[in-house]
């Protein structure tokens, strides 16, 4: 760690779940960490997400997605998450609404079923606990299941956490740690000089030997004011919640072959996403909501899950992510920008407690917890601007 007492050794962009999860290890390691949000923490792609903790894998394409997930790469990844889930509560000293009541993967085709089974021999491999059942057994276990259902996966270690409580556990636990939180704080500039970095918002500035940009659907935004051109875009999808009902599903069901998820949760609300796109991106402002999304997710839920026909319908809204062309993750130090640190992309939020022990190990010199060169961010990279030095 280098840098005065007035100077950050890692200025970490953006304070959403991965950003406030990179600042919290690095300043359990001993790092001075200041962290710059465009606007309020959890404010964007973290605090709108649905809160999912994936474990088993989950479908490949949401609505709208040419290019499939590698499901098997991540599984790992996924194994490790839960680990680090498991005893979330205990490290941040709060609750975050953690639930892990298992979840259901379902099919409703023989192509889908086949598709369960070759996900769940995967799983197995991974050392994740996955059970393979045909529909009657699925809908013993959970009888709100509707009659086309035709097979399903279990895995016990699903779950959920509530998206606006995790993030700021992630930043008061780094602040207790000496992070410095400096919301409303846009980047304006970023330059290089003596083996630092110096990132501006106006007319404030902070230098230090490292940066990691964890700025969602803006990654792209940032990295290019640093001279780096990375193939990242941001997409906004949205998310459905019904009125609060008695305790009726302790469950996550998702569907194999088609974006959906649906669970409970702890005020009682039925929450059904999976991905779906929203009706506009915006983000100067607020994206917008598709009702064609609306009307599809819905559909589709309630034909899983018939009792949610009859429910209504509160609210809707949308939520920026970024994206990468290959829909995996990507996380590491730009080449030829040493010092430089990208994180993002999909399962950005049952990854936040793995990346921020793998960016903080990456800055140390340190062997992360699971390899992840393959997901560095030089695979992304268009061309590179060599960085004043």
């Amino acid at each position: 760690m280098t840098g005065d007492s007035r100077q950050p050794d890692v200025i970490v962009v953006g304070a959403g779940i991965l950003g406030a999860s990179a600042a919290c290890h690095l300043a359990e390691r001993g790092y001075r960490v200041a962290v710059l949000e465009r606007g309020a923490p959890n404010r964007e792609g973290s605090g709108t997400t649905a809160g999912n903790l994936h474990i088993q894998a989950i479908h490949t394409r949401r609505p709208g997605q040419d290019v499939p997930v590698d499901n098997k790469r991540l599984l790992p990844l996924q194994r490790r998450a839960s680990e680090r889930w498991s005893v979330i509560e205990d490290h941040l000293g709060t609750s975050v609404e953690l639930r892990r009541g298992g979840g259901f993967m379902v099919a409703e085709t023989a192509e889908q079923e086949l598709e369960l089974r070759h996900k769940a021999a995967m799983e197995r491999d991974a050392g994740i606990p996955t059970e393979l059942l045909t529909g009657d057994e699925a809908r013993a276990r959970l009888p709100l299941l509707s009659p086309g259902v035709r097979a399903a996966t279990w895995c016990p270690l699903d779950g959920y956490a509530n998206p606006l409580l995790i993030t700021p556990a992630y930043l008061d636990a780094a602040r207790r740690r000496g992070a410095e939180l400096h919301p409303f704080s846009p980047v304006t500039g970023i330059s290089r000089a003596g083996g630092e970095y110096q990132v501006r918002s106006g007319d404030r500035s902070w230098t230090a030997p490292y940066v990691v940009n964890a700025a969602g659907p803006w990654i792209a935004d940032i990295a290019a004011m640093a001279g780096i051109r990375v193939d990242m875009s941001p997409v906004a999808i949205q998310m459905h919640v019904t009125v609060r009902v008695p305790p009726v599903m302790h469950h996550l069901v998702q569907h194999i072959g088609e974006g959906m998820s649906v669970k409970q949760v702890s005020a009682g609300n039925m929450l059904i996403g999976g991905g779906w796109p929203a009706g506009r991106l915006d983000l100067d402002g607020r994206s917008t909501v598709s009702v064609a999304s609306m009307a599809g997710n819905l559909a589709q839920a309630g034909r899983v899950l018939p009792f949610l026909a009859g429910l209504r319908l509160l609210r809707m809204w949308a939520g920026p992510l970024a994206a990468t062309p290959d829909e995996m993750p990507v996380i590491g130090e730009v080449p030829g920008h040493p010092g430089f640190f990208v994180a993002g992309g999909t399962y950005a939020f049952t990854l936040a407690p793995v990346w921020g022990e793998t960016l903080t190990a990456q800055i140390a010199g340190d062997t992360p917890p699971e390899p992840v060169d393959d997901l560095g961010p030089g695979r992304l990279l268009r061309d590179v601007v060599t960085p004043t030095v």
